[in-house]
């Protein structure tokens, strides 16, 4: 018989074999029941859904701006818009004031610091700084107040005054206002230094007018000589049927003087209130031959030419809504601010790009008007800067307009 020693052995080796059969068996177990859970979603157990949070994250980010009029106040084509870019080499700070405006011409508001993605040769650009600016203007004001025709004098001498008036009402306390009229030689009637109560003053004198030529183009170059002297935001305003009669200047001239100016130029046209007043007259009165459509389009290409718009007015209701259309385009400005990523402080031109980005999405922000109708979004901002003319004044090179499409669902 064995003894108890060899009993106790393999009583020892038996209890241990049936150990680990046991843990084997338990490891197998765990592992089905580990193959079958990872592989639910893989056998048709629904994934597991996204959260609340999540969704949201991926959703566009939405932008709402108030509704405007479906068409623009202007006439014809909108010229270039300007922008302006400086560069201070000591701190590598770039700053660059645009337009941003839906297709009718009216600045888009509501953009914030995080939807302007800014590119410098292609570099996009980190700790960008975003705000509106409302600058302070000078604004020429050149008044037709005269002509060959009498009948035609004295509409011009009701209309004119209260037009040219209404300018003072949207002109603020640092704006400065110069003020000319025009026949058969240029008058000046108010320099930029002149109060309120004075310039008010010159419109309650303009009353009547005497037969004269009507030299626009000529006095029109003169304004544009002048403006060249005045620093800061500036403009010339131009009420006028476009009309000229005797001009030593020719159109061409003036067009060229527009479009090299970096002055933009306001036209409001009389041409269809004179036109309206012609035909009272019927056919046979010497100014029945007079192509007011002519001198509109002609205040039109000047306007184009400039930076500008062109209107034509058909009632004195009208005005107020055109001179907040041009104070709007000539005074706002988004100015974005940057530390340029190039550690050079001079050099070759540099590119420069701003897009309107979803900062949730990264893709192209999409605009929206009180109804929920999509606007498309044109930024205006100049192709390049050179950092040594940046440095010295402001570049107000013509800008290249960059549309940034926003059709999309």
């Amino acid at each position: 018989m064995p003894s108890p020693v060899e009993n106790y052995v393999e009583m020892r080796e038996l209890i241990l074999k049936m150990v680990t059969r046991l843990q084997l068996a338990v490891v197998l177990t765990l592992s089905f029941l580990l193959t079958f859970v990872f592989a639910a979603p893989l056998t048709g157990l629904p994934p597991q859904q996204p959260t609340e949070a999540t969704q949201q994250a991926k959703e566009p980010s939405p932008l709402t701006v108030p509704s405007r009029p479906p068409a623009p106040l202007y006439t014809g084509e909108q010229g270039a818009q300007s922008s302006e870019i400086t560069f201070v080499p000591l701190s590598r700070t770039v700053t660059a004031k645009f337009h941003v405006e839906d297709p009718n011409g009216y600045f888009l508001p509501n953009l914030r610091r995080e939807n302007f993605a800014v590119y410098e040769d292609g570099v996009r650009q980190t700790n960008v700084t975003v705000e509106v600016e409302h600058a302070p203007v000078s604004v020429a004001l050149l008044l037709e107040f005269g002509g060959r025709y009498h009948e035609l004098n004295k509409r011009l001498a009701l209309e004119v005054p209260g037009i040219g008036r209404q300018l003072l009402e949207v002109v603020g306390r640092d704006d400065k206002v110069a003020i000319f009229k025009y026949g058969t030689k240029l008058e000046s009637l108010a320099d930029f230094k002149s109060g309120h109560e004075t310039l008010e003053n010159i419109f309650e004198s303009l009353s009547t007018l005497g037969f004269s030529e009507v030299n626009f183009y000529d006095s029109l170059l003169a304004v544009l000589a002048r403006m060249r002297e005045v620093s800061g935001r500036k403009a010339i305003i131009v009420v006028s049927t476009g009309v000229d009669t005797f001009s030593k200047a020719t159109f061409e001239q003036a067009l060229e003087a527009a479009r090299n100016s970096a002055v933009p130029i306001y036209a409001i046209g009389l041409g269809h209130l004179m036109r309206l007043e012609a035909l009272a007259y019927g056919d046979t009165a010497p100014f029945a031959r007079i192509n007011w459509n002519a001198a509109q389009t002609q205040l039109e290409s000047l306007a184009k030419a400039s930076g500008g718009r062109a209107y034509d007015i058909e009632t004195d209701l009208q005005i107020p809504g055109i001179y907040d259309d041009i104070m709007e385009n000539l005074r706002l400005r988004y100015v974005v601010t940057y530390v340029s990523s190039n550690p050079a402080t001079a050099g070759p031109p540099r590119s420069v790009r701003i897009d309107l980005v979803d900062p949730k999405t990264g893709g192209l922000l999409k605009i929206h008007d009180a109804t929920g109708k999509l606007i498309p979004a044109k930024v205006f901002v100049q192709e390049t800067y050179s950092p040594e003319a940046a440095d010295a004044k402001a570049s107000r090179l013509f800008a290249i307009k960059h549309d940034q499409e926003s059709f999309g669902p």
